[in-house]
């Protein structure tokens, strides 16, 4: 096994204790194995000097679309339904299998070279396959699967499947990819949000998470026009209804929850539901802002994701984390989201989130080697006397500063410089695949002259 001792960084290990101290890092394989002041392994691999530099465990993104990643800028100004069913539905509806390997790509190489070292992405209904090529390639830590849609008005064709196909598919996937890896990729099984889905999809889905303990991903409560749609077709609002189907537990992933009721953040706290705060795309499509600071006080795991490139622009956990941080206080005064807050959110809570706050989450000797070394001298972060460097991070740093990302104890970005991912192909494939996805959709290729 190779082995890394990185030495003279500043360490914000988010331990229990959350320590910050200036040390060293010894990695062997895929695992710290030591952490502390002047730490001596001369026969370590390689050597690095990480004086002037601040290390931190890598971010985790907790929901997030790969598939979307080539639609950034094609879905701008719209609320949430018009959004799906003008833009992104016809979009997904038009995905080959080499237009998802290449927009994941994308979004890959963007949230790695900001940092980011975990991900829960949500695909489309199919060439789901393809996604996890790229996830494999890029060597970034996932929990994926592919979306699941078997009702729904206006959905494209190519996006309507059966109850039978699309359970089929997913445990297919299910079983060909989780646990790749020695475990660094997983599968989650995503029914879209409700509207998409049939009472029988959902109630099958409930069973197969129970039995295999497989997490589930899906959006709840993003907008308030498709909270009142649930609430007619099942008289209940999205959290009780996924409560009565089974599918509220420690296990659930739901992304959005900006309009809950009372009752709805009851269940949440008691079947220990995880949410994911958007706080990029619930701005961009109008969706609203998320209570957090009450989800938070009542214990609730809450964690940051940038959600789809089209409905955020970028995939930026800096720009989420300043935003989560900002939003809020107008209402809940400056001190409701402060710094330190919002960076547990964006590691060691994503880490929960995923079901490894054992494994990956924070610096800690037994723990996976997900990191992130920043350089933070720059005029945008400084003066740098006596203020908090988490505070520095959360409001002033930009993906600009992150210099090196490290997976799984590999080096997959060094001095800005991706290692996993061809920056110059990815972007002209990307360009193609997008032109190509276009001119299959006839509103869109006329509207762009194709």
């Amino acid at each position: 096994m190779k082995s890394l001792l990185i030495k003279n960084a500043e360490l914000i290990t988010m331990n229990k204790q959350e320590e910050v101290f200036t040390g060293d890092i010894y990695i062997k394989g895929d695992t710290i194995k030591d952490i502390g002041k002047n730490l001596h392994y001369p026969k370590a691999d390689r050597i690095i000097d990480a004086s002037g530099r601040v290390i931190t465990p890598g971010f985790i993104q907790t929901h997030v679309h790969l598939c979307q990643t080539i639609f950034r800028g094609k879905g701008d100004d719209l609320e949430l339904m018009d959004w799906l069913k003008k833009r992104i539905w016809p979009l997904e509806a038009a995905h080959d299998a080499d237009s998802i390997y290449y927009s994941a790509m994308l979004g890959l190489g963007e949230m790695i070279r900001s940092g980011t070292t975990s991900i829960v992405d949500m695909e489309t209904v199919h060439h789901t396959d393809s996604a996890f090529q790229a996830i494999e390639q890029s060597g970034i830590r996932a929990l994926s699967g592919k979306v699941m849609m078997d009702k729904g008005e206006e959905v494209p064709a190519a996006l309507q499947e059966t109850t039978e196909a699309s359970l089929q598919e997913s445990n297919d996937l299910m079983e060909k990819w989780h646990g790749k890896d020695n475990g660094r990729i997983k599968y989650a099984y995503s029914p879209r949000f409700v509207i998409s889905c049939t009472e029988e999809l959902l109630r099958e889905v409930a069973s197969l998470s129970k039995i295999s303990k497989a997490f589930v991903h899906t959006h709840a409560s993003e907008n308030r026009g498709e909270i009142a749609i649930v609430e007619a077709e099942t008289g209940m609002r999205n959290v009780e209804y996924l409560n009565y189907l089974g599918l509220a537990n420690e296990r659930l992933i739901l992304a959005h929850c900006v309009w809950l009721d009372e009752a709805e953040k009851e269940i949440i706290r008691r079947r220990r539901v995880n949410v994911t705060h958007c706080p990029g795309s619930n701005l961009k499509l109008a969706s609203g802002v998320a209570d957090i600071p009450s989800l938070l006080n009542a214990h609730v795991c809450v964690s940051l994701g940038a959600d789809g490139a089209p409905c955020n622009n970028n995939l930026d956990m800096m720009n989420e984390m300043r935003l989560a941080a900002l939003i809020h206080k107008p209402e809940h005064g400056p001190t409701a989201m402060d710094a330190k807050t919002v960076f547990r959110m964006a590691t060691i809570a994503g880490a929960k989130a995923m079901g490894m706050e054992h494994e990956i989450g924070s610096l800690e000797v037994g723990k996976k080697a997900d990191l992130v070394m920043l350089n933070l001298n720059d005029f945008h972060t400084y003066p740098s006397y006596d203020v908090d460097t988490i505070s520095r991070i959360v409001y002033s740093a930009t993906r600009a500063d992150v210099e090196t990302t490290i997976i799984n104890g590999k080096i997959v970005m060094e001095n800005h410089q991706l290692k996993t991912v061809d920056k110059d192909i990815v972007l002209r494939e990307a360009d193609g695949a997008v032109k190509r996805l276009i001119s299959r959709i006839p509103d869109l290729a006329a509207k762009a002259g194709v």
